[in-house]
């Protein structure tokens, strides 16, 4: 049987979720549905085709899975601005799982949501989703207060939270080389010490960013090349500029230069490139702060 075009799938995801959301109004005793369908069209524009695809690859999931899916889905977007990272860790790891965290950390933090995380291979609970949390608040509390950092709050692949750290590459070095200035110095240092010092049971993983802007006497290709080294360059000299300050080896998980590749801001203004151009430090619970948190929580 030919499969049937996207936009009838779409219809299809929609009149799944219509009739989910009206078990959950009537389950709930709601005088009205809006909010649900409010974050049915949020959930949608946000996941794109991911429920097209896990609806066709997983037509056997029963209607209870979907509910309990749907209801996390709820939980987490219609309180995070509000909830802080102890409740959201609770509120992931106890209703949505790894599969969950990994799908709102790629959203959240711009694609490396799913790609940071130790590999614990199973789920966690909302004891330990909690008092991961609490700490993730506490990490990031510090790091707000290093001169250049903005500090987000996202979720890794385990579906618990983590800390994205990211310093602008205006602030760190000069323009076309990753030699770190003096202020730079500082204020990796203070990071160093203050955060990652004080924190031994997170992970770390560093990525380097450049703008688009071709190099001199360059091909477009060669310029995308040497924008990619030079974004390798940066990200080593913080990783390498962050363990003479003492942070363990064991700690940083992975350094790695993305160049151009996903920017955060449009290309096409001198103030987008200076946000594109940037590092980005992910902290994220080690397996051995899982565990730890695991037997502190049952």
């Amino acid at each position: 049987m030919p499969e049937p075009p996207v936009r009838s799938r779409k219809v299809t995801v929609y009149r799944h979720f219509s009739a989910l959301c009206q078990e959950c109004a009537s389950y709930f005793n709601l005088k009205s549905i809006t909010l649900a369908n409010n974050m049915y069209l949020c959930v949608v524009n946000l996941l794109k085709y991911y429920f097209i695809n896990l609806f066709k690859k997983h037509c056997i999931m029963n209607k209870m899975k979907w509910m309990v899916l749907f209801m996390s889905i709820t939980m987490i977007f219609s309180g995070c601005a509000s909830m802080n990272n102890t409740g959201k860790g609770a509120a992931i790891g106890g209703g949505s799982g790894a599969a969950l965290g990994a799908i709102l950390g790629g959203v959240i933090g711009k694609g490396k949501g799913a790609a940071i995380g130790a590999a614990i291979g199973t789920a966690v609970g909302a004891g330990t989703g909690a008092l991961i949390g609490k700490k993730m608040d506490k990490a990031a509390a510090e790091a707000k207060q290093i001169e250049g950092a903005q500090v987000e709050q996202i979720t890794d692949n385990n579906g618990l939270q983590a800390v994205k750290v990211t310093f602008d590459s205006g602030i760190l070095f000069t323009t076309g080389n990753a030699n770190l200035s003096a202020a730079a110095k500082s204020a990796l240092s203070k990071f160093a010490n203050n955060v990652l010092n004080q924190n031994r049971d997170m992970d770390v993983s560093i990525y380097g960013y450049t703008d688009n802007q071709g190099w001199k006497n360059s091909t477009a290709a060669q310029s995308q090349q040497k924008n990619l080294n030079l974004s390798q360059e940066r990200a080593q000299s913080v990783s390498s500029y962050l363990l003479s300050c003492g942070v363990s080896t064991n700690q940083i998980k992975g350094v790695q230069g993305m160049g151009e590749s996903d920017p955060v801001a449009s290309n096409d203004t001198a103030a987008g490139r200076e946000q594109n151009r940037r590092v980005e430090v992910y902290m994220y619970a080690s397996e051995q702060m899982i565990k730890d948190a695991q037997a502190a929580s049952n």
